[in-house]
């Protein structure tokens, strides 16, 4: 066996023993657990409805009974869930994580949170000798599958070192932030960046249309202008018709979610954010509009609506 060869399959071994939970079987984490499988870790899950892991469990991922239940076989535990309140629920709940988790374990938040929520679920894993690492991902499902999505992590350095191998296997740019609580901020003011550059598109393209322009048109110019950005690449498209997807990516409540989180983060540091205010009444708009159900780009329909576009 060449020395290649060697450190190749050292790294194998090294990864299948460590065993990995996973908490929150959502759209990212559905992603998420198939790249930690395919680089040799063994993981078990729990998500509130097993029915969603079918096929996760059926690629050899373990079940357990409880969030505690998948801390208590694992060294390093992932949550991805919907808000703070389920963060707290599977974190701290009589049947949580934090009731699990062994002394040398590491718990890993990459759910997108109130900062402040995640500093009181990382204050109470500390107070019991524990380590919670905030971890944001930032990316979609698309960009996941690429192996394209980035990872932003705060809180203890040494544990990060530790865990970087497996935060690599999920996607391929890790960075630390720094203190606990760092990174979620970070992430919001990059979700921030993204919704925005994606409401403005809208805005563009219905302005190109109202001039004459067609709509594939203006979405292929802008797609190979240097105003493109990633988000675009695989989001613009679904404005043109019959190209919006069944399942969205983020849909307008989910992706509003975040809007909230950066008005109420302005807010409280006195930072102005009037694009962030800008773009959340876009969303309050697709609601009202009952279009809400679709991915959030379907704001471009807002901005026809209001420019009196034929419908």
């Amino acid at each position: 066996m060449s020395r290649n060869d060697q450190e190749k399959n050292d790294r194998s071994c090294r990864r299948k023993g460590v065993k990995i939970g996973f908490v929150g079987l959502g759209v990212m984490g559905l992603g998420m657990v198939p790249r930690l499988q395919a680089a040799g870790y063994k993981v078990t899950g729990w998500n509130r409805t097993k029915e969603k892991a079918k096929a996760l469990l059926d690629a050899g991922m373990a079940w357990a009974d409880s969030p505690r239940a998948v801390a208590e076989v694992s060294d390093v535990v992932f949550t991805v869930v919907t808000d703070g309140k389920a963060v707290k629920d599977v974190a701290l709940g009589p049947d949580g994580i934090i009731a699990g988790l062994k002394p040398g374990s590491v718990y890993i938040d990459m759910s997108t949170i109130a900062p402040e929520v995640t500093r009181e679920v990382a204050d109470a894993f500390a107070a019991k000798g524990l380590v919670m690492l905030d971890a944001p991902i930032s990316g979609s499902p698309v960009t996941l599958a690429q192996g394209n999505a980035s990872v932003m992590v705060g809180g203890d350095e040494a544990a990060f070192e530790k865990v970087k191998p497996v935060l690599l296997a999920i996607g391929p740019k890790v960075t630390r932030i720094g203190a606990s609580g760092l990174a979620v901020k970070m992430k919001i003011a990059v979700n921030l960046l993204l919704m925005v550059e994606v409401i403005a598109f809208g805005e563009a393209v219905a302005l190109a249309e109202k001039g004459g322009v067609s709509r594939e048109a203006a979405v292929d110019a802008i797609l190979k202008s240097v105003a493109a950005a990633p988000v675009l690449g695989y989001r613009g498209p679904f404005i043109l018709e019959g190209k919006m997807p069944d399942v969205p990516l983020a849909d307008v409540t989910l992706q509003q979610k975040d809007m909230i989180l950066a008005l109420d983060m302005g807010r409280k540091l006195g930072s102005p954010v009037p694009l962030a205010a800008a773009a959340n009444e876009l969303m309050n708009a697709c609601r009202g509009l009952g279009i809400d159900r679709n991915d959030f780009v379907v704001a471009h329909q807002v901005y026809r609506r209001l420019g009196g576009h034929p419908q």
